[in-house]
């Protein structure tokens, strides 16, 4: 949690979700957004209807994702 936020109460409506493709985007994409400061959207393009999980910073650079790297400010 974000210093004691649920990140599911955080509202993502109009949040700028991007496509984070490795490569060449033929099967679909993570596409991530920024909802606050520290924490993150990450939906499905394959999936749009599926609710996007919710991440802080330090949990996505623990997984070794990089929101800067497709774009994206930290």
């Amino acid at each position: 949690m974000l210093n004691g936020t649920d990140l599911y109460a955080l509202d993502i409506h109009g949040a700028s979700f991007e496509k984070a493709c490795g490569g060449p985007c033929t099967e679909g994409c993570v596409t991530p957004a920024r909802i606050s400061d520290d924490a993150w959207a990450l939906g499905d393009s394959k999936r749009p209807d599926a609710q996007p999980l919710r991440f802080t910073t330090e949990e996505l650079d623990t997984a070794g994702i990089d929101p800067t790297r497709f774009g994206l400010n930290v």
